[in-house]
Order: C-alpha cells, then structure tokens, then sequence
C-alpha cells in the first residue's frame, strides 16, 4: 500500500469501496455536495465530480456536508500522522490531544516553534484547513461519537467536546452533518459501524464508547503486554481487560479497554470533568496503536521470507504507546538493565509511596471480593519523584540522579515531553540527560510519539528474537538488515519481541523465569 496515493489509487479504493483506507482521506463529490469514507455504500461519483481531501476540515472549509450514510467522522483516525514527523503531522497529534481547546491557536503554534499566522498558513497549504478548522472538526468528531454512543444529554455533549456555547455546538453539528445533533442521534442504531454505548453518574461522569479501528487487531498480545506490567494501584490487567487511572488537565480520570462481542475496542471511563473525554480518547487510542494501518504493515513485512511466519502467525501486531509521556520516560529509565518483573516491582513501590490517592476509583482497579475496595492511586507527579524518588527508589545511586533529575527536568519545564514533538530534537533533548542512553531515547519515541519507524538493534530480546526466526543477531548487521523494512522498524521491533524463545523452567522453587527484553546494556526490561 502507496504511504502517498495518487488521484487514481483514491479513486480505485473508492471505486472498490475498501475499507482499510477510511480515516486516510475523505471523498467530495461537487454534484452533491457531500463527502465521504472510501467505504462508502453509495454509488460510486463519477471522477470528473471527485476531490479528494486529506482531512473531514478541509473538506468542510470547501463548502461540503458530511454524507448521512456512511458517516466518515466515524472512521479510524489518520495513520498518517504517526507516520509524518513534519510540523502538520505533529500538529494534528496536539490538535487530537485538545491543545488548541486548553491554549488556543498561539499555544499550538508556540510548541511548534511557529507564528500563528504562519502556522495557519502552513497547515492550510498541507492539509486544506488551518488550527482553528482543525480543531472545529475535531470538536465536531468528539460531538458526533457521544451523540451516537452515549445517552449524556445534548449540552453535555456540547461542553464536553469542547463547544463554547450548545449555540455554537447546535451549528456547527448542522453545518458538518446536515441535521441537527438529536436527529443525528435518533439515526445511531441504524448505523452499521458502531451501535450506542451507555452513560452512568458516577463517579464524576461514567462513558461507554466503541473505539473504531482498522483491520485486524492482536489485543491478545496488547493485554499481555500490558498485563506484565501493571503497576499494582494504578494498572490492572487481565487476558482480556486493562484498566488504569489517568491524571488529565481537568482532574483524575479512570479508563478500561476491552473487546466486546463482536471484536470492537469498547471504551469505558469515569472523569473527573468531561471537557477532559477527548483528550482521553485520543490517549487510550494511541495507548493500543489504534490509528495504524497493519495492512499495510504485514503487506510490506511479509515481502521479506523471514517474517512472513510471524505476519501470519499475529496479523495486526500492534506497538504500544503511551497513555502519559513524563510517566513512559520514567519506566523506561527504571526499567533499564532489571527485568520486567523487577521494573514492575519497582514501579508499584514508588507509587504507593508516591502516589497520589483518588478515593472516587477505590476498587475500581481490583475484582470484587466483599472486603474493603483497594485503594487506587495515580502515578506520581515529576515533583514528587523529583524531591522524594531517593527515599524509595533502590539501585546504583548514578541510575537514581538520573531518575530523579529527569524528573525534575520534567517538573520546571527545561526538558519537555510530549506527542507532537520533533522526533530528532527529543531524541537530542534526551540523550543530553545523564542517565539516558540510545535505546532508552528511542524506546520514548517508539511509544510517546508512536513512530512506526524505529529500531532497537542493541536490544537483547529483539535480537534474540532476530537469531530466533534465522536474521542476524549482530547489532550492526540487524540494524542494516532492519532498515529494509522501512517504515515499519517499529512493527519489526515488536515481532522480534513476540519470536523471543520462552525461558526455561526456573531451577529452584521460587524462581521467576523472565523473558529479558530490553537494555542499555546486557540485560534489562521493558516498563
């Protein structure tokens, strides 16, 4: 699959109606004044009626209404956006994650390095819209998703995607979509992409959502990645479920994913301030590496003979990301050259002596037992494992000061984090941190800027994994042999861990047997 589509491709996907592009751009048709998903039931446009767009904004700003049929704000977001590391693809990354709703247009720009105007014109010449549009149309997917998969009432709805006023919400629902929003929500159950969700009271505000995403899924191995590292207090786990608490700008929130029946990612959270929904959203989407296209990714890795076994074997490999940026860099850091049970170990002690308490989620990270609920905690802040992290944290006192400096880096603002930086100045920014080598560097970028392009040749398991499935297991070697399989270094990265042998029995009583994945050195674990 072409990463950049000629007019043709577009309209031969369209044509076919292939769902695996819905989400990678929308198709106008002048003679109606709609746009639609490539997936789109109805009869196919003529070209000569065709515009293709990169993104729902720009086509609202050419003057066209989302089709009523196929709904394309439904779709799975961009994986473009992953795979762009230019300014509109970390644009569109703060704009998901509700930068210009918290700091407005200037405050995207100024993490971009940019002047407003020259931001708005940037992104108008590559996307076909500016910030604001961008955003306008974010708020409007927001709107669209609660309204077809929840019962929370209509201003609710308007606040919590971030609508200034239910006018402006009533508007701008009827300009993108053609109908007012409670027509919109009367038409969800015949919606053949995604049925209604539920909504409770408590504690703060309680959602139930389906998360779309395109082709297949390998959530067995995204539980147990996950479920090998739960931090005991703010993370549980189970072969099917994952749950965790989430400090977001407006206040402690709680989020559970799960497949439902028939296959769906389902989204189930409580927070503390709904204006806080679709910046979860977004997080829990980049958290299992929904927005990816793995057709394209086992297309291009089952090329080579080697991996063609593992592209059959777990179709949909997906590479975790990052629910919280300060917190990823910290496991990883502790994680280095200690196993993963250790890093786990670690990770839960800091946080129940660090951590803050939400009584409001207590028990809701535990099964039911008819005793007391388990306390829930939030992973603590950079402060707090800045000024305290030497009185719990164990280990060579070097690898504490780097811990804890990072942390307080983190703190004042001197070293940021976040997912639309640039990839080259976050790996520079890190690897200037005493403590942070290479793979910790780009172990961050694999997973806070969900890069589908890198490799990890000096990582223990990846290239016990390499020696498993015949590729070289010489760091240089692999690094060259890997670089074939550009843009999708990232997706090797994760099949080379899944081919790791399994660890024999452990000879003692007592003895963990722990797969070693990662390291600055010899031996360590991923966190």
């Amino acid at each position: 699959m072409s990463l950049v589509m000629t007019f043709d491709e577009r309209y031969r996907a369209i044509d076919s109606r292939d769902a695996r592009f819905d989400g990678q751009f929308v198709t106008a048709v002048r003679s109606t004044g709609i746009y639609c998903r490539p997936s789109c039931p109805a009869r196919t446009p003529k070209p000569s009626n065709v515009t293709f767009f990169p993104t729902s904004a720009a086509a609202h700003e050419a003057g066209y209404r989302a089709c009523k049929r196929c709904l394309p704000e439904a779709a799975p977001g961009s994986p473009q956006w992953n795979l762009r590391g230019d300014t509109a693809g970390r644009a569109m990354r703060l704009i998901a994650d509700g930068v210009v709703e918290r700091e407005g247009v200037p405050g995207l720009a100024s993490r971009l390095g940019y002047s407003p105007r020259h931001l708005t014109r940037l992104l108008t010449a590559e996307l076909g819209a500016g910030p604001l549009a961008l955003s306008r149309a974010h708020r409007a997917q927001t709107a669209r998703m609660l309204l077809v998969g929840t019962d929370l009432p209509a201003a609710d709805v308007a606040f919590s995607s971030g609508f200034a006023s239910v006018r402006q919400f009533n508007d701008t629902i009827r300009e993108v979509f053609g109908m007012p929003p409670l027509e919109l929500r009367a038409r969800r159950r015949v919606s053949r992409h995604e049925g209604p969700g539920a909504a409770g009271s408590a504690p703060g505000v309680t959602i139930d959502l389906a998360l779309p995403h395109r082709g297949a899924l390998d959530a067995p191995g995204l539980f147990a990645w996950m479920a090998a590292r739960a931090v005991s207090g703010a993370e549980a786990a189970t072969a099917s479920t994952f749950a965790r608490t989430i400090r977001l700008p407006h206040g402690p929130a709680w989020f559970e994913l799960r497949l439902d029946d028939v296959g769906r990612v389902r989204l189930r959270a409580a927070l503390t301030n709904l204006a806080d929904l679709s910046t979860l959203v977004t997080r829990a989407r980049r958290l299992f590496d929904l927005d990816a296209d793995p057709d394209a990714v086992d297309e291009s890795l089952a090329q080579h003979p080697e991996l063609a076994p593992l592209v059959d074997a777990l179709p949909g490999i997906r590479v975790p990301g990052a629910a919280d940026p300060h917190e990823m860099l910290i496991r990883a850091m502790v994680g280095q050259q200690i196993t993963v049970v250790a890093a786990r170990t670690a990770l839960t002690s800091l946080t129940a002596a660090l951590g803050e308490e939400v009584p409001a989620f207590a028990g809701m990270l535990s099964p039911g037992t008819g005793e007391s609920p388990a306390p829930a905690r939030l992973f603590p802040t950079m402060a707090a494992i800045a000024e305290h992290g030497p009185d719990v944290l164990r280990g060579p006192a070097a690898r504490i000061r780097a811990i804890t400096g990072a942390a307080a880096a983190l703190a004042d603002g001197s070293l940021t984090l976040t997912a639309g930086d640039d990839a080259v100045e976050q790996r520079a920014a890190l690897l200037a941190m005493p403590g942070i080598g290479p793979w910790t560097a780009d172990y961050v970028r694999m997973r806070v800027l969900a890069d589908p392009d890198v490799f990890l040749p000096g990582d223990v398991a990846v290239r016990a994994g390499a020696a498993a499935v015949g590729l070289p297991a010489e760091a240089r070697t692999l690094d060259a042999w890997a670089a074939r399989t550009a843009p999708w270094r990232s997706y090797l990265t994760a099949h080379l861990w899944r081919a790791v042998p399994p660890k024999p029995a452990a000879p003692r009583r007592g003895a963990a047997s722990v797969t070693v994945l990662t390291s600055e050195s010899t031996t360590g674990g991923i966190s």
